[in-house]
């Protein structure tokens, strides 16, 4: 069995406020795409490519030998299907999904979706429950206390994290139409396949903010890990 990680990492960060590219910020030394890629690696995946702004090709092939590198599109669809292009019909049993902002994520969590691909599923996502009580509002206000219309039930509910595993036809036949989608299963799920939930973990949490950055840093001070 062979399996590869797909990564894309062509985002702006615009909410993270840094002024580059939120994959290539510090993350205790190292960028937060090189603290990715490793914890990949680390997890016994096979190969990896990621996507990149074009004018950080050179830099990235540089920072990470071992990898793919591939220039990404305008959105996070088009990087996925570039990277999926540079992966062969046939070259791997199992094809991983991953955010380079969940730089943290344990191997265990990729080792569950592997093996629940292998064992069959075409479509697999790692999940954590939702702990906080959710309200839905009234979306037309603006400029006031917004109004709850229902407080929805989150025992069935579950947050989604990356990686997240296909059979290589399922997420070629998810990414088939052009258009974007912050989530690759959602896709899959659009065109028919189910989608398995196997356990997540909190410390595969995406870096989006300010204070996610903060959090990760404080987290691998806290490990001693470099």
């Amino acid at each position: 069995m062979t399996t590869v990680a797909l990564i894309p990492a062509a985002g702006s960060g615009t909410r993270l406020g840094a002024g580059m590219p939120k994959a290539f910020v510090d993350l205790g030394g190292r960028t937060i795409l090189e603290r990715s890629v490793d914890g990949v690696f680390a997890a016994g995946v096979d190969e990896v490519v990621v996507a990149v702004p074009a004018a950080l090709l050179d830099t990235t092939r540089s920072m990470l030998p071992r990898v793919h590198v591939v220039v990404g599109g305008s959105v996070r669809s088009d990087s996925v299907r570039a990277c999926l292009a540079e992966v062969g019909p046939s070259a791997s049993d199992v094809v991983l999904i991953h955010d380079a902002a969940r730089a943290l994520t344990p191997p265990e969590v990729f080792t569950r979706v592997i093996d629940a691909v292998t064992q069959g599923s075409d479509v697999v996502v790692p999940a954590v429950p939702v702990t906080d009580t959710l309200k839905r509002v009234d979306p037309q206000q603006s400029g006031a206390a917004e109004t709850v219309v229902a407080t929805v039930d989150r025992t069935p509910l579950r947050a989604v994290q990356t990686p997240q595993g296909f059979r290589p036809e399922a997420l070629r036949r998810a990414h088939a139409a052009a258009g974007d989608a912050t989530d690759d299963a959602g896709l899959a799920e659009a065109a028919g396949y189910a989608v398995h939930v196997v356990p997540g973990d909190l410390m595969a949490f995406k870096i989006t903010t300010a204070w996610d950055l903060r959090i990760a840093r404080m987290l691998l001070e806290s490990t001693g890990v470099r």
